[in-house]
């Protein structure tokens, strides 16, 4: 059995990916809550494998299947230029930043947690049960 086959394990893996770049992601908008002109970014990662769920052309059993391989390249970083909060042109907001900081470390909570217990299956399979 090999982990890297395994696509739940690899969405696992791309999450972790994600959330590991959103939080760098969030720091840099919360470093720049002062800078003139500066324009907040973020992490677009379930929009995209929402997008990508739909341009796959393989047959498939379920409609919510995924084909192919999955790689970091559909985890993007875009910036958010709709917005102003002040009159310097900055766009951040520290108070929305601090939820998506808490929302990011839930997330990623979450991951680390079904990473380790889909590990401690494998472990178990191999094992033959044994510990």
């Amino acid at each position: 059995m090999n982990i890297n086959n395994d696509v739940g394990f690899q969405f696992i893996k791309l999450g972790l990916d994600a959330s590991a770049l959103r939080s760098k992601v969030i720091a840099n908008n919360m470093a720049n809550i002062n800078t003139e002109d500066f324009k907040k970014s973020y992490v677009s990662f379930e929009e995209n494998l929402n997008e990508a769920k739909n341009k796959f052309s393989l047959k498939k059993t379920n409609v919510n299947h995924l084909n192919g391989s999955l790689d970091n390249s559909i985890i993007s970083v875009k910036e958010d230029n709709t917005t102003s909060m002040r009159t310097d042109g900055n766009n951040v907001d520290m108070d929305l930043e601090k939820v998506n900081q808490a929302s990011n470390t839930l997330m990623y909570n979450a991951l680390i947690t079904q990473a380790s217990s889909k590990l401690s299956m494998t472990k178990s399979v191999i094992s033959g049960g044994n510990r």
